[in-house]
């Protein structure tokens, strides 16, 4: 997508909240922030603290738009394409996606929004990922971390070494890693990722067609599934593979050691995810002291979908304690 395209996508989408009598809605804005040797591209809307929103893959700054609106009302609500993503750079060697370079690429950024005061961080899957290392690398910058369906680096690898359950749920990532995933993921105009990410979406009401052609837009920029992918390889997440010659680890941390969050935390999780289990909830008040669990029976690992207004009820209860 160009810096036009993506324009007109926005501007669509304003013109479409308009139209639905939602006029006093935030108007989104978008720029490029050039942080830590990359240009990322960043939708945000609204003014006023810093809440800042970190996608999973394979979504980009999109699966926050209903977020955007909701906080933008009155916060500055912040929205990246990660790096490797949509329209952000996407770095060739693999090391520019290891976690500690990730999580540098958090902290400029919110250098460049939050002005050195505290932010709200909230991030789901891959994001997700990024936000438990930034917290614990770096809670001085953090008010409040809100997670939606992505384990924390110290549960995790204990399931990937001795959760059969876990194990063969996580089975997708060791395809992911594969040299054979871009083309597998991409075959017949990404349908796999549509059916994945999309399909009951598009049955029910969820997405629409042109949230579909959104994403397909996004994934079909140069580089952009390759980039997403990259946080697999780079950071070797996945159960033990097979093949002895490959490794593997769910401790995706910056400092392996270094496991506990001492930030106020909330935990939202759609317990019909069928590739991050309810598992990935039990010991975690061991590493996050100041912990809040919300479960979601209904909601699958799209839960930021499903159920968009229970999930930004959920955040709005937490932040305003």
């Amino acid at each position: 997508m160009t810096y036009r395209c993506a324009a007109i996508l926005l501007a669509g989408l304003l013109a479409s909240t308009a139209s639905a009598g939602f006029k006093d809605k935030p108007m989104f804005k978008e720029q490029f922030v050039k942080v830590n040797g990359v240009r990322l591209h960043v939708v945000s809307a609204g003014k006023g603290p810093l809440i800042l929103f970190l996608h999973g893959f394979p979504e980009f700054w999109y699966e926050w738009k209903n977020q955007l609106t909701e906080f933008g009302k009155d916060h500055h609500a912040v929205a990246p394409d990660l790096r490797g993503y949509n329209t952000s750079d996407k770095p060739a060697d693999l090391d520019q996606y290891r976690m500690s370079v990730l999580v540098e690429d958090i902290r400029q950024l919110a250098d460049h929004f939050s002005h050195h005061k505290k932010f709200v961080l909230v991030a789901h899957d891959w994001g997700g990922a990024v936000a438990w290392s930034f917290a614990i690398a770096h809670p001085d910058y953090l008010e409040k971390l809100v997670i939606v369906n992505a384990p924390h680096p110290g549960v995790f690898s204990k399931l990937l070494t001795s959760d059969p359950a876990q194990q063969k749920a996580s089975q997708y990532m060791l395809m992911f890693r594969s040299a054979s995933a871009e083309k597998m993921l991409s075959d017949n105009n990404y349908a796999g990722l549509v059916n994945a990410v999309l399909g009951a979406g598009l049955k029910n009401g969820v997405f629409t067609e042109d949230d579909k052609q959104e994403y397909i837009k996004a994934w079909s920029q140069p580089g952009a599934l390759t980039g997403g992918l990259n946080y697999y390889r780079a950071n070797k997440v996945g159960p033990p593979p097979a093949d002895s010659s490959q490794t593997s680890t769910g401790n995706f941390a910056v400092d392996p050691t270094a496991l506990n969050v001492k930030v106020p935390t909330l935990v939202i999780w759609g317990e019909k995810d069928t590739a991050l289990l309810t598992s990935n909830l039990e010991g975690l008040d061991q590493f996050v002291p100041s912990l809040t669990i919300k479960r979601i029976p209904e909601g699958t690992h799209w839960v930021i979908h499903e159920k968009a207004a229970e999930v930004n009820g959920y955040i709005r209860d937490f932040i305003a304690k």
